[in-house]
């Protein structure tokens, strides 16, 4: 069996190969070509290599697996069913709540899920720290918080960051080294917009799965203080895109407030579910706040801050002060105040700067590791949770708040469950308008109403810093399940330019 030196394709990093060029080759005369394929649940197929065809195939490939998450489509199967051991084809996830809940040694556990305080941009306590500063935070409470854990196991870390110079790589990688890590620990950064750090937790969990690595981080870092100057929307773009006949490609750079007015507009979402929404959202985060719900995950950041006017002068001698709680939740908020606030977005709109997410400035990080890692450094008391699976799906830009919706479906399809299967449910607040038509669509009005969803509040009252958020939100939702005694979580958001991503957990 002859197996070349892997290479990437579809990869904005990495030597690329092109469609249908000789990738590896399973016998001395049958070869295997692969397309150009989409991306889709990454860590069945390479464990089916793995299995079947052998370690040394599977360990020359995991790389491709674990960053393209290639799938096979009918067009190869036939050359699969060829030369491979019959289990190959034939093998699928494994379906139902029991299935999910079995705990197995290949599991990827999580051992702990931290996160700094979310604090408004511009104005909030964060506002002078860099978003590598706050990565440097958490990472380094990620070690603290598993003192029996050598650093040195830790092998890769995923950053997830949308807005950061040079996509934050140099300075995350500077911030890891900075508080003890190994020069033998990877870094890469991710950039899968509001999903991005979602993104960094299923693809190291891919890697474990894959065996590229044992140990890994998934993490996020944004500081919309310093970075949000263009509003998310690139300024050196190609011209022939901004004057594409295509909408959807033009649609890729709309203002997320007018995406949000779409789908109210679209799915019959009003001015007044929006504001009461909204009103909800903060008045659970006020109550999660004061009552100490979020005092495990979140970790104190000191850093600098100086007081300003509201025309930007100083106020005051520059400040180093502590972080401790979430800065942009408002504990008296009034649906009255909400109700006069204008729209945000166009004259006549219903999104507002009160139901819409918050600017926001934090980080996050998640441990993963191979539950037979755990039980060989002696650490699964350290376990809190499983990640089982994640899914992204495309949707038409100028209404990408709708993604959830279409996400989770897929996601709880794959594994063979129902919303009822499901304890608590972390759905992203970029907007009320969205994030309504989302629970409407998935039919968890009732499941709102009775606390299981965005139980301790959302982006409306916490913040939304797009790197960082997916990271937080699982942070939120494994120890909100620890609190009531829940076991199937799931994360959920959509992403900008027209998608939704969707994250399975399992608190243990």
């Amino acid at each position: 069996m002859r197996v070349p030196p892997p290479r990437l394709w579809g990869s904005s990093w990495g030597n690329r190969v092109e469609e249908g060029e000789e990738l590896f080759s399973l016998t001395s005369s049958t070869s295997l070509k692969l397309p150009r394929l989409p991306s889709d649940i990454a860590h069945v197929y390479p464990t089916l290599f793995r299995d079947s065809l052998g370690r040394g195939l599977h360990s020359k490939l995991c790389f491709l697996f674990s960053v393209q998450q290639v799938w096979f489509p009918n067009n190869i199967s036939s050359q699969l069913k060829a030369v491979a051991p019959r289990n190959i084809t034939n093998m699928s996830i494994p379906k139902g709540i029991s299935s999910v809940l079995k705990k197995a040694p290949s599991d990827v556990v999580i051992l702990s899920s931290l996160r700094t305080p979310v604090c408004r941009s511009n104005r909030g306590q964060l506002k002078d720290a860099y978003p590598e500063e706050l990565l440097s935070t958490v990472l380094k409470a990620t070690l603290e918080a598993n003192p029996n854990l050598d650093p040195k196991k830790i092998e890769d870390v995923a950053v997830g960051v949308v807005l950061s110079e040079l996509g934050g790589s140099k300075a995350a990688r500077m911030a890891m080294n900075h508080v003890g890590y190994s020069n033998d620990t990877s870094l890469y950064t991710v950039n899968r917009a509001c999903s991005s750090s979602l993104q960094s937790i299923t693809l190291i969990a891919s890697q474990i799965r894959t065996e590229t690595i044992s140990v890994g981080i998934g993490a996020g870092m944004e500081s919309m203080t310093r970075n949000y100057g263009s509003r998310a929307i690139p300024v050196d773009v190609w011209p022939a895109l901004k004057e594409s006949p295509v909408k959807d490609a033009r649609d890729c750079v709309m203002a997320m407030g007018l995406t949000s007015e779409n789908v109210a507009e679209r799915y019959g979402v009003s001015r007044a579910d929006q504001d009461a929404f909204a009103l909800r959202s903060h008045h659970n985060a006020s109550r999660a706040r004061e009552d100490g719900s979020f005092a495990k995950e979140i970790v104190p950041v000191t850093t600098r801050f100086q007081e300003t006017d509201k025309q930007g002068n100083k106020v005051g001698e520059e400040q180093t002060i502590t972080v401790t709680k979430d800065d942009g939740i408002r504990a008296n908020m009034a649906i009255e105040a909400l109700q006069k606030l204008k729209p945000a977005f166009k004259a006549d709109g219903a999104s507002t700067a009160g139901n819409s997410s918050q600017v926001s400035d934090g980080a996050a990080a998640t441990l993963l590791m191979r539950r037979s890692t755990a039980t060989e450094l002696g650490l699964t008391d350290s376990i809190i949770g499983k990640f089982v699976g994640a899914t992204t799906v495309g949707c038409a830009p100028d209404e990408m708040g709708i993604g959830p919706a279409l996400a989770i479906p897929k996601l709880l399809g794959q594994f063979g469950l129902e919303n009822k299967d499901v304890n608590r449910w972390e759905i992203n607040e970029a907007f009320a308008s969205q994030a309504i038509y989302c629970l409407r669509a998935l039919e968890l009005e009732q499941a709102y109403e009775d606390g299981k969803v965005n139980p301790d509040g959302g982006a409306i009252a916490l913040g939304h810093p797009l790197g960082a958020t997916g990271a937080r939100m699982t942070s939120t939702l494994l120890h909100g399940l620890g609190r009531s005694g829940g076991e199937v979580g799931v994360v959920s958001m959509c992403v900008g330019t027209g998608m939704g991503m969707a994250g399975l957990f399992v608190r243990e």
